[in-house]
């Protein structure tokens, strides 16, 4: 059975990337979240109605002995299972200026995106390389390429992660495993949902937001094999926007 793992699968650009993986790739897709689990139901119910198959995993990619645990468990218990796709996409926003920003505000958005893409990626790296074969795809953001004002702490999260990306794909590349960055820019989501999409759809040169199924679109080649001598790289999906 061959899986594709997607933490902060519940909603959004997440739940998107499930059912793509799914529906696309024929891959049986571990769906993580956190807090929300009928949310993570409706994104197993979407990749069933596919004709897809799922399994739901709760635990918080923050917490290594939560990621370490659950993943152990559920190898135990899928021993012919093989994880091909690992989607870093779990993150957190608490926006504020720097000047008032709290130690939590800055710890828990850096803890969320950058330790949960270690304690993930860190717990299947040496079974993709024995396999031989891998993508592994960061789901970053503009604001981790140019900076966005009243997200430092995001900022630097994502920007991290693109670090990273950019790193391990040298290391891992001769084993045929890739390893990749997306970089959304406003995309239809919880995330966006406040927003005053009318005005800022002014700094789109695509005039209007972006929707997670295009996200979706974007993840599900650089998971299949097509996507084989790319790796390193940040490919932004932001309607044209670019500092």
């Amino acid at each position: 059975m061959k899986c594709a793992l997607v933490t902060g699968g519940s909603r959004g650009i997440g739940r998107a990337i499930c059912i793509k993986l799914a529906q696309e790739l024929g891959y049986h897709v571990l769906i993580n979240f956190q807090h929300n689990e009928d949310a993570a139901k409706v994104t197993l119910a979407g990749i069933e109605a596919t004709g897809g198959t799922g399994t739901i995993l709760k635990f918080d990619v923050a917490d290594h002995a939560a990621v370490t645990n659950a993943l152990s468990q559920w190898e135990s218990s899928h021993p012919e299972a093989v994880i091909e796709v690992i989607v870093n996409n779990a993150g957190i926003a608490k926006d504020g200026l720097f000047m008032w920003m709290s130690s939590e505000d800055w710890s828990s958005v850096i803890n969320t995106t950058v330790n949960g893409f270690y304690h993930v990626t860190q717990f299947f790296i040496q079974k993709l390389l024995r396999q031989r074969y891998g993508r592994i795809i960061n789901i970053i953001s503009v604001s981790g390429v140019k900076g966005t004002p009243g997200q430092t702490n995001y900022s630097a999260a994502k920007a991290a992660l693109l670090g990273a990306t950019k790193a391990l794909a040298q290391e891992v590349a001769k084993r045929n495993i890739t390893v990749n960055a997306v970089a959304p820019g406003f995309i239809h989501s919880d995330m966006t949902a406040n927003m005053d999409e009318k005005e800022l759809k002014k700094l789109i040169p695509a005039n209007r937001f972006g929707e997670p199924e295009e996200v979706a679109d974007l993840v599900s080649f650089l998971a299949s094999p097509k996507a084989g001598y790319i790796t390193g790289e940040v490919i932004n999906i932001n309607g044209g926007v670019y500092s």
